[in-house]
């Protein structure tokens, strides 16, 4: 909990460097006027126990968030958190913190903190009431009463969650209810990690245990929850902290380079960053260029990355621009008149990262080999870059003139509607329903937030989906069809047929074959397969429902090839194929299987036998071409034929049977048939068939075809057999 925090002027491993003490500095963001004196939060702490700040004007501690607050909200109504303050600072008035502050810095800290971020109004309230409710006597009745429902429940909401015991059992359903009221409204979770910054800010004093034990969750869980968010300000600033915390060593090395680099003469990124300046005069293009300096992790990457560092490896530039239309042109200048590294460009404003973040990267070289990465961006963009869901206000509003009385919108079923939460949050939402107990849970979400990078794939229908990289058809059919997946057979990605274990990429087209028998069941094979925890789990959960030894897929050895009848006609003779060769035997080549009315050709071989073949056989030409003799074939009266067919399938349950249902329905006898090991996936069935009519042939072939799984019937064509 938040009263564990301790001194923040307390040295400690968990303090990195001034440096990493606020976020936005380093990146250059102007919700922090340059040459703002640091905020000393003992003072103010100290001097609120004195007694209330007269009623009638902001408090000194309160003007400070007030201050940062009208920089992004200029016409934002201030007393709401003028009340809010006199509320938290009287209930909290006397309690202290481990490190014996009081304890009203700790609200006022996580609330300055969103307050740079540009939290709207009722985020900056809750903030400062976060506590209130867990550590002190006020209710929430009396917060609904004096703030309303909104403050009230994002209060509510943060004190569940402050309820976090780090033990290893109670972990998985401390989170699980975490990522519940994070979905039911982002800016809980907004707060959350507001408070855990400074909390890990303030981390000096703990014991070395329970550091590394607040910082490897952090870590696990937190962390990747804030670049899911977009919030990347509180990201990386955590991830210094937890650095610090868990790899001293490391961290103090990048330190030194640091430190190192800051001492050197001459700043080469400065230098490439005038020109760029220049270049943009030049051009007429408004824009403000910015040395952006790495954290300490980044550096620390990079370092591993690419060995020793050079000036410019320490930092980046960042343009800012006014319009989407000049982020592009800013790009065609640099890459014009300066030398690009074209391997280094992405473009994250068509197609925005997960997290809803947007800009252009590129590279450029400098005269002497040095390599300065750019970002270029909008103002809003580096906006949302920074503060993510945090700089999009309250999702939960609508635009003043459209907002009915009310506290925010609402779906029919009571859920909040929210337009900006991202879709990975609803995915996680949905599976996290499904996942059967919590530590099945705790795993599977660990594994998903590790995900760092998501793609967008295309439905066929026009639609999207987006996935984590590395995501199969698999993940694609769950996530779009959900538990009717487990009908889905097969896949086209960009209009070609591909196994459900296809790993799809960035910008694919998928169209998902889903099979029209109602009991299609999943194959254990798919776990191998399922990257997403909705794929993983819906799989898991039914074949826990369905224990059968069915459910491993399709057969593994020819040996499962079904017999044939035993009534059934495998000496019958061959089409009646006529030769103009007295004396001479007939028999069908097995490469090409002919059967009337197609056009054929025969060549002699020995034993006074004809071999007949399709004309288009591949043997045919390769016979001619060795010069053989073609020998005159043609049918007669009866139509009964023999012919060999290739299925090609999806593995499934129940294909073997339902394809020998298919063909027996159809009136053909099974002469043989052989079924390969299957392959990535795929079965290949070989039949030969006895029909009493080769017209059936067509009607036959497309009945196997709609079998669910096939996704092909074929004639078949062996070369090795020709040369008979």
């Amino acid at each position: 909990m938040s009263a564990e925090a301790t001194n923040p002027a307390t040295p400690g491993p968990a303090t990195p460097s001034p440096q990493r003490s606020v976020p936005l500095e380093q990146g250059g963001s102007p919700a922090r006027r340059k040459g703002r004196p640091r905020i000393d939060l003992r003072r103010l702490g100290r001097a609120a126990l004195l007694g209330p700040t007269a009623r009638d004007r902001l408090p000194d501690a309160i003007g400070h968030v007030a201050e940062a607050h009208r920089a992004h909200h200029p016409d934002a109504d201030l007393e709401p958190l003028r009340r809010a303050w006199l509320r938290a600072e009287s209930s909290h008035r006397g309690q202290m913190r481990k490190s014996g502050e009081p304890y009203i810095t700790h609200p006022l800290a996580v609330t300055l903190i969103l307050a740079e971020l540009g939290a709207e109004t009722t985020t900056l309230t809750a903030s400062l009431l976060h506590d209130t409710v867990e550590d002190t006597e006020v209710t929430l009745d009396q917060v609904r009463a004096e703030f309303g429902d909104e403050v009230c429940y994002l209060v509510d909401g943060v004190t569940k969650l402050e309820k976090v015991d780090y033990g290893a059992a109670a972990e998985p359903e401390t989170f699980r209810k975490m990522l519940v009221a994070t979905g039911n409204d982002v800016r809980v979770m907004s707060i959350k990690l507001a408070d855990r910054l400074h909390n890990m800010r303030t981390l000096g004093v703990m014991r070395p245990e329970k550091q590394a034990r607040i910082a490897k969750v952090t870590r696990d869980v937190l962390i990747p929850l804030a670049e899911r968010l977009g919030v990347q300000a509180l990201k990386t600033e955590l991830e210094d902290l937890v650095f610090a915390i868990l790899h001293p060593e490391e961290y103090e090395h990048t330190r030194e380079l640091i430190v190192e680099n800051a001492s050197r003469a001459g700043d080469p990124l400065a230098e490439i960053a005038e020109e760029v300046r220049g270049v943009l005069r030049e051009a007429g293009i408004q824009a403000e260029v910015l040395i952006r300096p790495r954290h300490f992790v980044s550096v620390h990457r990079v370092s591993r990355k690419r060995g020793p560092m050079r000036g410019a490896d320490f930092g980046r530039l960042l343009v800012l621009v006014n319009e989407d239309a000049d982020c592009y042109g800013v790009l065609g200048e640099l890459h014009t008149c300066l030398t690009p590294v074209v391997s280094e460009f992405k473009d994250f404003i068509a197609v925005p990262k997960f997290n809803l973040y947007q800009s252009l990267h590129t590279a450029v070289a400098s005269g002497d080999g040095q390599v300065a990465e750019v970002l270029i961006r909008t103002h809003q963009m580096h906006k949302v870059a920074e503060a993510g869901v945090i700089a999009l206000g309250n999702p939960y509003t609508a635009p003043a003139e459209e907002q009915p009385d009310g506290d925010g919108e609402r779906a029919a079923d009571g859920e909040r509607v929210d337009p900006t939460r991202p879709g990975w949050l609803s995915r996680l939402l949905d599976w996290q329903q499904g996942a059967p107990d919590p530590d099945t849970f705790w795993s599977t979400l660990r594994e998903d937030l590790a995900q760092d990078r998501e793609i967008t794939v295309f439905r066929a229908d026009g639609g999207s989906l987006g996935l984590p990289e590395g995501a199969s058809c698999v993940d694609a059919a769950y996530a779009q069809y959900g538990d009717d997946a487990h009908a889905c057979i097969g896949a086209r990605v960009n209009g070609r047929l591909a196994t459900l274990s296809t790993v799809l990429k960035d910008g694919d087209t998928v169209q998902l074959l889903m099979g029209q028998d109602p009991a299609s069941e999943p194959s254990r094979e798919w776990l191998e397969h399922a990257h997403t925890p909705a794929a993983r789990i819906a799989i898991q959960r039914w074949l826990a429902a369905h224990p059968s030894p069915r459910d491993t897929g399709p057969p593994e050895a020819p040996a499962a090839a079904p017999r044939p009848p035993a009534d059934a006609p495998a000496a019958r003779p061959a089409a009646n194929a006529v030769v103009e060769q007295q004396g001479a035997s007939v028999r069908l080549a097995g490469c090409c299987t002919p059967v009337p009315p197609d056009r054929v050709t025969g060549f002699a071989v020995r034993g006074g036998v004809v071999t007949v073949h399709r004309v288009e056989c591949a043997g045919v030409a390769r016979m001619k071409g060795a010069g053989r003799a073609e020998v005159e074939v043609s049918w007669g009266e009866s139509t009964e034929c023999r012919v060999t067919l290739v299925a090609e399938s999806f593995g499934r349950p129940h294909l073997l049977a339902d394809l020998t249902e298919a063909i027996a329905l159809e009136g053909a006898a099974i002469v043989s048939a052989t079924v390969e090991p299957p392959s990535q996936q795929r079965v290949r069935h070989t039949y030969t068939l006895q029909l009493p009519d080769a017209a059936h042939l067509p009607g036959l072939m497309r009945a196997m075809r709609n079998v669910p799984g096939v996704y092909d019937v074929s004639r078949a064509q062996h070369a090795a057999a020709a040369a008979q």
